[in-house]
């Protein structure tokens, strides 16, 4: 029997130890691409029996010329960078890690927010320049009673509103696809998008890739909010219209911005995003700490070592 082959499409993690040791029972040969492009993850996963992938995209036009592919597993939460239709078309499972930085986003994301409310990155600017004044950063508004808005409502949103209640926002949530005795459940308020634009001092996007939310949050959306609201995106970056959020920070309808994604990473360096004293920009960060990345990496390649052991998956993705 020849040895099971699994494929690397990128890593972006110091060290792949925790995914082999969770694939050691299969006892594999791995191959790492050289490149993230289509020729050179070819060149190593045409004939593997499973592939591993962070941010390469594998188009169906890629997975039609693998041979042996029984598997797929994506280190991540999303799966927009593969064609999931055509792995089902192929018998290609693919699993995924929907709740392995659930803890590390929503404390980021609740320090972007505290970040803008208390306007710390421009205190800490002007303090670090000589400036010690206040006046620049005035005014500043009590935490308690001011109002955060999710727009959806699945795991990272649902860990974030009890962090966000502690220090006395109320919070209303938009999710389409959630029930509503499930906000009832959390203790925060369901509501329509159109209310919750009208009603939130803070936004936090938390909503999926889809055709449907792809700019979601746009020049419309950012017409129907408070006027000085700020936005908070540590979700995916397309889904918010970035020259409809500059075109909104220009003219002061909103008050700020702080966003860990952005639509193309790296950030251009003659982005207008840049240099702008009420936006907060991290590069895509929010999902990492030590210990999430080994969670993420055990889970997935453990899922594949289900699939290829002719074992259900424990987070599989239907296409």
């Amino acid at each position: 029997m020849s040895r099971t082959i699994i494929a690397i499409t990128d890593s972006p993690f110091p060290s792949l130890e925790p995914a082999k040791k969770a694939l050691a029972r299969l006892d594999p040969e791995y191959r790492m691409a050289a490149r993230p492009a289509a020729d050179d993850i070819l060149a190593v996963a045409r004939d593997a029996d499973a592939v591993l992938v962070t941010y390469a995209k594998l188009p169906g036009e890629l997975l039609r010329q693998l041979t042996r592919c029984k598997a797929i597993g994506r280190f991540g939460l999303g799966v927009d960078n593969i064609d999931l239709p055509a792995a089902k078309a192929l018998g290609i499972a693919v699993n995924y890690v929907p709740d392995y930085c659930l803890r590390e986003v929503s404390d980021h994301a609740m320090a972007l927010v505290l970040a803008l409310a208390r306007k710390i990155t421009l205190a800490n600017k002007l303090a670090q320049s000589g400036r010690w004044e206040v006046a620049p950063i005035v005014p500043l508004r009590r935490l308690e009673g001011q109002i955060l808005g999710l727009v959806g409502f699945g795991n990272i949103p649902r860990m974030l509103a009890p962090k966000a209640k502690a220090f006395g926002f109320n919070v209303l949530a938009h999710d389409p696809y959630v029930a509503k005795d499930a906000f009832a459940a959390a203790g925060i308020e369901g509501v329509s998008f159109d209310d919750l634009l009208a009603r939130s001092d803070f936004i936090s996007v938390h909503a999926p890739l889809l055709p449907a939310t792809r700019e979601l949050m746009n020049a419309a959306a950012f017409a129907k909010m408070k006027k000085g609201a700020f936005l908070i995106n540590t979700a995916r970056g397309p889904l918010v219209d970035e020259a409809a959020l500059i075109a909104a920070l220009d003219s002061a309808q909103l008050g700020g911005a702080a966003l860990d994604v952005v639509t193309t990473e790296p950030l251009p360096k003659e982005s207008p995003l840049l240099g702008r004293d009420n936006v907060i920009l991290t590069p895509h960060t929010a999902f990492y700490s030590v210990e999430a990345l080994e969670e993420l990496q055990t889970k997935c390649a453990s899922d594949v070592a289900r699939v290829l052991s002719g074992e259900k998956a424990i987070y599989p993705i239907s296409a």
